[in-house]
């Protein structure tokens, strides 16, 4: 028998964020409440650990020494991050460490002797990011990089004598990387490069004044680089067809390549001197690892695993014992042989560019009604992870079809700059390159539903718009209806990093009129439901209420839910409960109309 949507949503999921310092319990976020709280489990496994119990959203992590955690928590999805320590053995007794309501605190580690903690902030005038650092012992803090722009600190050297930061360029998908002496109070950046690059968090060698990142300098995709301190200098040590990520485990025994394959994670062991490979972490299955840590000796690796059945647990691998071990089994009320494996296709889009794309089919021969899901970012990757409204749509005879469009990474730099500023409805045009590929493979053509949320809600707003003759119907959650009103009112803090992108007010005014759908908004003509969060300060409110109020003018139906208590989505079960329902039964109602093809 089938599960209702309610099962689907209510699937419960556990990440880990790292181990205690003795390495004897590993940290897990879990919505077990409703929210992502925290928990505590033994390194052999067993019954969670209660830690948090609030209202909102709480992430975390192990001080490297002591008995205490660092909190991380917004309020009603408001992305202004507060800082608080809680001891395991008072669980629900967090208290302040930095809190200011009126501006941001993102965590960015922990000096490896536990006094130092480094943070990024917007205190000096809302929209910059600093770097901060607050010695926990004393609770004196300084500011150590203010360099203008957003800043993020990504880690201590294991001296605590280096603290590393990224800041983003005025390019799109291009960073710095920046070494902060605490001794000296200078920084440098440590790889000054002309091309557009990504430059990840160091991986320090210890012992040694070099680390090795993750950077695209010079190539397409992300290899493995080193970075010497003494001469400033780098090079290339891992190179690959897809993305590489480095982490190396406090004591400087193992590298940790995890590869990003076509989406798929993988992860290899090596000598982080020679990188001779050591070992291949077995996965439980083909989906995407979502965390890793090792332990402080290094003798263990918790990992955060999921896939298209897998909704999301903690696994544990010994190193020594090559052994991995399940720590966390969330609970699920579908029976797991009933969830559907996506299929992995690419389509030529119209200018020949393949595109890829997961596809989720039902049951049967007859064609299915379709929904196209469409990812946010844009800078992001849809990846075969569990989706519970997808897996619910396609055992109810939908087919659910999730396209890596032009301008999603993964693929390179070559791929992710393809919809940059004035290319920006390339990749609305992909959207019907692939309702021609999908009426050409098993689908129907007349009952195609695009459904994304934040840029992917533009994304489905601008389909509408632009190719009014395609869909049937759209979902927006949390989408852009206009780029002129969208950075003229987001956050003051993301409008310059949102107009390397899009083009900026200044000078591109125009052209973000005219890719609005907004400013087109005469061409919709199918059915609209509209999902936002009254908090939301990347994408504020208005969008979805002007959009909604547009298209009522014109008597085109149009359904708006708005959450007070949330943000850039919905963290909160009791909402998602609510809303995903009515969004379900808007679709029904809206192909039962639809002709089907024959």
């Amino acid at each position: 028998m089938a599960a209702d949507l309610r099962a689907y949503l209510e699937a419960r999921a556990a990440l880990p964020l790292g181990f205690s310092p003795d390495g004897e319990t590993v940290l897990v976020s879990s919505n077990l409440p409703g929210t992502m709280q925290l928990y505590t489990v033994s390194r052999g496994g067993g019954e969670l650990g209660a830690l948090t119990a609030f209202a909102e959203p709480v992430t975390g992590e192990y001080l490297p020494t002591g008995n205490r955690i660092l909190l991380a928590m917004d309020e009603g999805g408001n992305e202004r991050v507060q800082l608080s320590l809680l001891d395991p053995e008072r669980p629900f007794a967090a208290e302040p460490l930095v809190h200011d309501p009126e501006f941001i605190h993102r965590p960015g580690g922990v000096s490896r002797d536990g006094r130092l903690l480094a943070y990024a902030c917007n205190r000096r005038n809302d929209t910059d990011f600093d770097v901060w650092v607050r010695n926990l012992e004393s609770g004196e803090e300084r500011c150590v990089l203010a360099p203008g722009g957003w800043c993020d600190a990504v880690g201590f050297s294991p001296d605590g004598r280096w603290l590393a930061a990224v800041r983003l360029t005025e390019r799109s998908g291009d960073n710095d990387l920046l070494l902060v002496d605490l001794e000296r109070d200078e920084f440098f950046v440590a790889s000054p490069h002309e091309d557009e690059a990504f430059l990840g968090p160091p991986a320090w060698l210890p012992g040694e004044d070099a680390f090795l990142y993750g950077t695209s300098e010079g190539r397409d995709t992300v290899g493995v680089a080193c970075y010497e301190l003494a001469t400033r200098r780098w090079r290339y040590v891992l190179e690959g067809e897809w993305d590489l990520e480095p982490t190396v485990d406090p004591t400087g025994t193992h590298l940790l390549v995890h590869a990003n394959e076509d989406g798929y994670s993988r992860l290899e062991l090596r000598n982080p001197r020679t990188l001779a490979v050591t070992d291949e972490v077995p996965l439980p299955g083909r989906g995407v690892v979502t965390a890793t840590y090792f332990s402080l000796d290094g003798s263990r690796l918790v990992l955060g695993y999921t896939s298209p059945v897998v909704p999301g647990d903690v696994w544990l691998y010994d190193l020594g014992e090559r052994r991995l071990t399940r720590l966390t089994e969330s609970p699920f009320e579908v029976e797991p042989g009933t969830l559907v494996e996506p299929e992995l296709h690419r389509f030529a889009s119209f200018d020949g560019e393949s595109v890829p794309v997961l596809l989720h089919r039902p049951s049967g021969d007859a064609p299915a009604p379709v929904v196209v899901d469409i990812h946010g970012g844009p800078e992001a990757q849809r990846r075969p992870i569990f989706a519970g409204l997808a897996q619910y749509l396609v055992e109810h005879g939908f087919a659910v079809a999730m396209p890596n469009v032009r301008g999603s990474t993964g693929y390179g730099k070559r791929y992710e700059h393809l919809d940059d500023r004035h290319l920006r409805l390339d990749s609305v045009r992909d959207l019907v390159s692939l309702h021609e590929w999908l009426g050409a493979n098993g689908c129907d053509p007349a009952r195609v539903v695009l459904y994304g949320g934040s840029y992917g809600g533009y994304m489905v707003l601008a389909g509408l718009a632009f190719h009014p003759e395609r869909w049937a119907a759209g979902v927006d959650v949390v989408g852009i209806s206009s780029l002129v009103s969208f950075l003229e009112n987001t956050a003051a803090w993301r409008r310059a990093f949102r107009e390397r992108e899009y083009g900026s007010l200044e000078h591109d005014r125009e052209f973000l009129a005219e890719v609005s759908p907004l400013t087109h908004v005469d061409r919709i003509a199918a059915p609209l439901f509209i999902i936002h969060g009254a908090n939301d300060p990347r994408v504020p409110v208005g969008e979805a209420r002007q959009i909604s109020a547009a298209l009522g003018e014109r008597g085109i139906r149009c359904e708006l839910l708005v959450y007070e208590d949330e943000g850039h989505g919905l963290a909160k079960l009791a909402n998602r409960l609510d809303a995903y329902p009515r969004a379900v039964a808007f679709l029904e109602e809206v192909l039962s109309a639809a002709p089907a093809q024959a």
